[in-house]
């Protein structure tokens, strides 16, 4: 069998594992964001490293909700020194500043991704949002976490302090294949995709139960896309400041 063969067969395993059981994860997420976007609130996300294209999944995205506030800085990503951001996420102090300098409140929900939830910005956040009084939510490896020491000063990891912990079911390393020693065949991008998304359809859903019509952004490709979506920007450009 080819590793790439290999890689989709342990793919399909781990999402159906993921989703059989993050079902009733999934559900808890979906109502705290439902009861969030139903009382004016906003979700904000954070990831560092590669888990900042988690905290891009869901924002301004096609059939996707409108009021979602990636909290993204340069030095996190990987454009501006990929090493470099490693380092720099290990530094205290940062995460608060970040979530500081936008405009969240108690009421509204953080989500925040991290494979390992060991290093230091991802705790150090999620502890931030919950002193504003805002609800929290994770996506994580427990198998990973359950490996390793946390490099917060707290000694606690990200599943140690969040609201709702999503198990993305990955193994330790993020590789699902070996070639040799060598751990390849990432998975927790594509499974805390999914998560992410079957959370926003369900709170869609939850949000349209009550009577209200869901704001959710249309594909600018589509014929009528680029006029409703105009109106989502008008309304909230000057809270989502990225937009």
């Amino acid at each position: 069998m080819s590793l790439s063969q290999e890689y989709f067969d342990s793919l399909n395993e781990t999402i159906k594992n993921a989703q059989e059981s993050q079902k009733e994860t999934v559900e808890k997420a979906a109502l705290i964001c439902a009861e969030s976007l139903i009382g004016g609130g906003y979700l904000y996300t954070f990831g560092t490293g590669h888990s900042h294209l988690l905290a891009e999944e869901i924002f301004y995205r096609a059939g996707g909700l409108v009021r979602v506030f990636p909290i993204e800085d340069d030095a996190l990503m990987l454009h501006t020194g990929a090493s470099r951001s490693s380092k720099i996420e290990r530094v205290a102090g940062f995460a608060t500043i970040l979530l500081n300098d936008t405009p969240a409140k108690a009421g509204d929900v953080l989500f925040v991704f991290s494979n390992s939830g060991r290093n230091t910005m991802p705790v150090e956040i999620a502890l931030s949002a919950k002193e504003k009084g805002m609800k929290t939510i994770c996506i994580t490896s427990l198998k990973h976490a359950a490996t390793v020491s946390s490099r917060h000063p707290s000694g606690k990891k990200l599943s140690e302090v969040c609201d709702v912990v999503l198990d993305n079911c990955g193994l330790p390393g993020d590789g699902a294949v070996k070639l040799g020693e060598l751990q390849m065949g990432a998975t927790s991008t594509v499974i805390g995709a999914m998560l992410l998304q079957a959370i926003v359809c369900r709170t869609a859903e939850l949000i349209a139960s009550r009577g209200i019509e869901p704001e959710i952004f249309q594909s600018a490709n589509i014929d009528g896309g680029d006029q409703k979506n105009a109106a989502y920007l008008k309304k909230y450009k000057k809270e989502i400041n990225i937009l």
